[in-house]
C-alpha cells in the first residue's frame, strides 16, 4: 500500500512510486494506476503528433487558399513543423503507424481545417485532404508549386 494517494497528489505520487521501483518495492506499487499512467503516455505522444500535424497542415492550407499572404513567417512555420514531427517520430517511431491510419488522417484534417477557418476565415475547404501525407511531410513540397 502506497502513502501518498494518487488521487490527491499525483506528483508525490509518482516521486513514491519511482522510489518503490528504484528499491524493489514491488509489492507496495499502486499497480493499476501506474498502468494507468503508462498508457498516458503513450497517448500524450500521439496527441501531440495529431496536434503538430494539423498545424501544418492548416498552415499548408492557408499557403495554398491565401497564396497572397504567402510569406517567410508562414514557410518558417511550415519547415518547423515538419522538423518537430520528422524528430518526434524519430524518437518515437511506432507513431509512423498513426500516419498510414484513414481515420486518424481523417480526424488530422478535420482538425486542420478547424484551424485554418479560425485563422483564415475561409470556410469552403476540401472536405478531405488532397494531399498524400508523404507530400505533406516532404521538406520540400508546397502546395501549388507544381504549378509555379
Amino acid at each position: 500500500m502506497t502513502t501518498v494517494n494518487y488521487e490527491t497528489d499525483i506528483a508525490a505520487w509518482a516521486n513514491e512510486q519511482a522510489w518503490l521501483v528504484r528499491n524493489k518495492k514491488f509489492d507496495l506499487l499502486d499497480i493499476e494506476h501506474i498502468a494507468e499512467e503508462i498508457e498516458d503516455v503513450g497517448k500524450s505522444e500521439q496527441r501531440e503528433l495529431a496536434s503538430r500535424m494539423a498545424v501544418l497542415i492548416a498552415h499548408l492550407l492557408k499557403w495554398q487558399f491565401q497564396a497572397g499572404r504567402r510569406g517567410v513567417s508562414w514557410e518558417r512555420t511550415i519547415k518547423e513543423q515538419r522538423k518537430s514531427l520528422a524528430f518526434h517520430i524519430k524518437q518515437v517511431p511506432s507513431l509512423k503507424t498513426k500516419l498510414a491510419n484513414p481515420e486518424w488522417q481523417d480526424a488530422v484534417w478535420a482538425d486542420a481545417v478547424i484551424l485554418a477557418i479560425k485563422e483564415t476565415g475561409i470556410e469552403d475547404f476540401p472536405e478531405t485532404c488532397p494531399w498524400t501525407f508523404e507530400n505533406i511531410l516532404a521538406h520540400d513540397w508546397l502546395p501549388g508549386s507544381e504549378s509555379a
